[in-house]
Formats: C-alpha cells, sequence, structure tokens
C-alpha cells in the first residue's frame, strides 16, 4: 500500500464530515435597486467567493443570468408583480419561459420560478393564480417539471392568527386567494414561499417581544406551545407559516423562507451590531438542517435579504439591509455554507489523489 493511501482516506474524511454539502447551505436575494452597485459580473463572483451557491432573482435580468451560467450556483427568478397580467394566457407563459429560462438553461441552475412577490390580493390578486398555471403548464411542455418549481412569493400580513405557532392561519378575507394557491402547490408538488422578518415583528410589539428572542441571542427557551419550546422569533414565525397551510389544506407542502434579514441603520432597533447578530445567527441557524419544533428534520431553506444595501429603496431603513457595501466588502464575516471550496483541504485530498 502506498503511504499516501492513509493520508488520503484521512483527508477525505475530514473533508467529508466539514463539505459544504453536511449542512444547508444559506441563499442571498440579490436586489439591484442602487446606482452604485457593482457589475452583475462582479457580484456573482462575489457570490462564488462567499461560497453562496443559492440566489434569489427579483427579475430575470439577462446580466445577471449570463453571469450565472455554468456557475452551479441554484436560481430562484422571479415574474415581475408588473408582468402578471400579460401572464394570465398560455402563449404570453410560453414565451415569458422560453425568453427568460430556457433560453439560459442549462446553463443557469434554475430551481425555482416566482410568480409575483408580496401580492396584495386586493390589487392583482385574480392574476397571480392564472399566471402561476400557466408558467407550470410550460414548464411541463418543456419536461421540466421535477427540475424547476413554480410558486410565488407572500409574506406574513396575510397571517391572521400568530401566536401560539400552533394556532397561525391565514386572514379570513384572504383566503378565496390563497387556499386555491396552497392547492395548486400541493397538486404541483411545489413550495411555498414566504417573507418572514423577526424585526418587523419586533418592533411592532417591543413590549411583548425580547430582542434576543428576536436576534438568536436568548440562552433558553422563550415561548412554549405545548411540549414545542421556542428560543428564537424565527422558529415561531416560520411554524406560524406551517400551521397555516395546514389550515389552507396544504399539509404537505413545505415552506421555503425567500427574504428574511435585519437592517443596521435608519429604523427602531436598526443597528450594526443587531443586524451582525441577526445575520450570523440566521445563518448559523440554517446550516444546522435541523428544522424548527413543528417539523423537525426538515431543512430550512432560507435566503438572506439582501446582497448589498440599496440607495435607491425607502423609507431609510430598507436601504440598509446589505450584507456587503456596494464597494464589495462585507459588512461582518459568516459562513454561508460549510468548508469553501478551493480551501486548503479540498486542494491537499486533490493534488494528493491526482499524485498517487
Amino acid at each position: 500500500m502506498s503511504p499516501l493511501i492513509p493520508l488520503i482516506l484521512l483527508l477525505a474524511l475530514f473533508a467529508t464530515i466539514f463539505s459544504p454539502t453536511s449542512g444547508e447551505p444559506v441563499g442571498v436575494c440579490y436586489g439591484m435597486m442602487g446606482n452604485n452597485l457593482p457589475s452583475k459580473p462582479d457580484t456573482i463572483a462575489l457570490f462564488r467567493q462567499n461560497n453562496i451557491r443559492r440566489v434569489r432573482l427579483y427579475d430575470p435580468n439577462p446580466e445577471a443570468l449570463n453571469a450565472l451560467k455554468n456557475t452551479g450556483i441554484e436560481v430562484m427568478v422571479g415574474v415581475p408583480n408588473s408582468d402578471l397580467p400579460s401572464l394570465t394566457n398560455p402563449s404570453s407563459a410560453r414565451a415569458w419561459l422560453q425568453n427568460n429560462v430556457l433560453n439560459h438553461y442549462p446553463a443557469v441552475n434554475f430551481k425555482y420560478i416566482v410568480v409575483g412577490n408580496e401580492v396584495v390580493p386586493s390589487n392583482g390578486g385574480r392574476d397571480v393564480l392564472f399566471a402561476m398555471s400557466y408558467i407550470y403548464d410550460a414548464v411541463c411542455g418543456a419536461n421540466l417539471q421535477n427540475t424547476i418549481k413554480v410558486s410565488t412569493a407572500v409574506d406574513m400580513t396575510l397571517i391572521g392568527k400568530s401566536f401560539p405557532p400552533s394556532a397561525g392561519e391565514f386572514r379570513g378575507d384572504v383566503r378565496w386567494y390563497i387556499d386555491p394557491i396552497i392547492k395548486f402547490l400541493a397538486n404541483t408538488n411545489s413550495v411555498l414561499l414566504a417573507n418572514i422578518y423577526p424585526y418587523f415583528s419586533y418592533i411592532g410589539n417591543p413590549r411583548d417581544i425580547s430582542l434576543s428572542y428576536a436576534l438568536f441571542t436568548s440562552p433558553n427557551v422563550i415561548v412554549w406551545d405545548g411540549s414545542r419550546g421556542y428560543q428564537n422569533l424565527f422558529d415561531a414565525l416560520l411554524d406560524v407559516v406551517y400551521s397555516a397551510v395546514e389550515r389552507s389544506g396544504g399539509g404537505s407542502v413545505p415552506v421555503v423562507v425567500s427574504e428574511s434579514g435585519w437592517p443596521s441603520n435608519g429604523g427602531n432597533a436598526a443597528s450594526f451590531d443587531n443586524a451582525r447578530a441577526y445575520y450570523t445567527g440566521l445563518a448559523a441557524r440554517v446550516r444546522e438542517n435541523r428544522g424548527t419544533p413543528k417539523k423537525p428534520g426538515r431543512g430550512v431553506e432560507t435566503y438572506l435579504f439582501a446582497m448589498f444595501d440599496e440607495n435607491q429603496k425607502n423609507p431609510e431603513y430598507e436601504k440598509n439591509f446589505g450584507l456587503f457595501f456596494p464597494n464589495k466588502q462585507p459588512k461582518f464575516q459568516m459562513a454561508f455554507a460549510g468548508v469553501r471550496e478551493g480551501t486548503a483541504v479540498e486542494k491537499v485530498v486533490y493534488e494528493t489523489s491526482v499524485t498517487v
């Protein structure tokens, strides 16, 4: 036996234990509402440098999609709300899919198509299900229904009851809107995308919600819901959504957190230290891959909002959700996955095996 074999086995075991695939990778939302942001290729390069392997795009920006080709990064691409009325017929949906997805596939690793973001049911809500259905039919026509899932992103304003988490349910006045969507997701084996922000829950009720509970810094369980203990507000809000989905007939529908973040400036409790605590705590929480008290063992696929501070957004706190400054410098150090590709351990395993 070569004397290098034991070393190879040891290093391979080490790499397996600490490889990026050992935990759930954290995605990042790529918002572009700034006039001082890096180019699309530079931004995607920054994703790769930081081992960010999931990205949410709010529209099918051609330059960003071209930069994502052959990177392996999983892509969640959005249909802007303004486009929904034009997609309520089959031919328009097929054209949208061809132009914005199929023309880039498979070089771009599409995972989700998000048909509308936080659509207000009373303002365009009737277009969402039609557009989702026709986009899904187009995806099926391309035989990609098992690869690319069609969904929509909702926010917590649709929730009517949120405490305790097991009592979560959607508001009665939006059930006409959300229940058919949940049924569609169940029938198509898709997921519900939910934008979950403990920040807004905290600033809306700081008397009853402790800051440590919102920031993942509480050392103990804060809320009990029967036998389920909640140490952080993120888990509680996610389980609220799970409960609401069940009450709308979608018990089998997984929930993906399509946005979550904390501003570093510009509002109540918006500070650099609080943002660092939230983002690093959430990223660590996601990488644990242990589920929630209601759904133990089910990974919590989550996208942090957002890649950069965006100076063209309002109000002021909306400008300050970035993980990076527009000059590409990180606000704070954090890990988005396990060992980064190209680290010393991986290089040694690769080079040693090649030598042998």
